[in-house]
């Protein structure tokens, strides 16, 4: 009876490595991948919406440099590239599967069909409002919580960004953007150079060239429902995204990430983390919108130390 114990235990820390295609109660298809030995599990949710799993790939590796063994386990959303695409144009399946509650519970049944409990769950921008959502609704679960480049109000969020392109852009640029914008004109050429100069200084630092791609993998239906056309602009359903009222519901330890030279606004990170009970915050130098690329030794740092001080129950705030 022991040596089956000892052996479900080793089987339950020690899970498949590598990739599984996991098929949802509705049917849908997810790739989900795991990377990473020992008994702490994260699980990683990418941002877009839309996005890709691919800045969290090497994970597992960035925290064995810190020293610390963990189950690193990502997974494509519902319509994102490695996964199942619904037919959005068919109104029933956008109105089922493009929402906030259809996200936040697919998190659930990630976590159920993968059999992790008690574990990390780290976000990055859409991502990161996962977190909030499932912390405050499922922090049953969780040891701790890591919202990265994510803010609990969006007007936050525009009122920043507009400062960013003012910044960094001339004022006929800008005005530029703005008359395409309310002509509703996103896909005129010199307004997406302009683009490309703001994800360059504020999104993507740092572009290796491992997670380039011949092609666009963003699930342009679901960003487009959710953000817009681009970063620096909320035409969709983010701009109900208000949760600062909510902050407080989150009991686990979190851990507040953000880069120093990025599209979210610091002054969020700073309320936030006097918002949720039991939270720290640290920022990423020379770190965009996606620092845990920009910057990986100082973002797996912090992560690795939030990790060390839960799980030797020495986390304050």
């Amino acid at each position: 009876m022991l040596l089956l114990l000892l052996i479900y235990v080793e089987m339950r820390d020690t899970m498949k490595q590598g990739t599984t295609i996991m098929t949802l109660d509705n049917g849908y298809h997810l790739w989900t991948n795991t990377q990473g030995e020992g008994d702490i599990h994260l699980l990683a949710l990418h941002g877009g919406p839309g996005g890709t799993h691919e800045y969290w790939e090497d994970t597992a590796q960035q925290l064995k440099k810190q020293g610390l063994n963990v189950q690193v386990h990502m997974y494509d959303q519902l319509g994102s590239f490695y996964s199942d695409q619904p037919d959005y144009s068919d109104k029933a399946v956008a109105d089922k599967y493009l929402t906030y509650d259809y996200f936040l519970d697919e998190v659930e049944e990630v976590r159920q069909k993968l059999g992790i409990d008690k574990f990390y769950l780290i976000g990055q921008s859409w991502g990161g409002a996962l977190v909030q959502m499932y912390a405050a609704k499922y922090g049953d679960h969780l040891k701790g919580a890591i919202i990265s480049s994510m803010v609990d109000d969006i007007d936050d969020y525009v009122k920043h960004i507009n400062q960013v392109r003012e910044t960094a852009l001339t004022a006929d640029q800008v005005a530029y953007m703005k008359e395409r914008e309310a002509a509703g004109e996103y896909d005129d050429a010199k307004y997406q150079s302009y683009v490309d100069i703001l994800n360059d200084g504020y999104v993507d630092r740092k572009k290796p060239a491992a997670i380039a791609h011949l092609g666009s993998t963003m699930a342009t239906p679901v960003y487009n429902a959710f953000q817009g056309d681009n970063e620096f602009v909320i035409t969709g359903k983010l701009d109900q995204w208000h949760f600062t009222d909510k902050l407080k519901d989150i009991k686990v330890p979190t851990l507040i990430t953000f880069g120093e030279h990025e599209t979210m606004p610091l002054e969020s990170a700073r309320k936030m983390q006097k918002a949720i009970p039991h939270a720290r915050l640290e920022t990423t130098p020379e770190g965009g919108h996606h620092h845990m690329i920009d910057n990986a030794p100082v973002y797996y740092d912090h992560l690795a130390n939030f990790i060390r001080d839960v799980e030797a129950d020495n986390f304050n705030d």
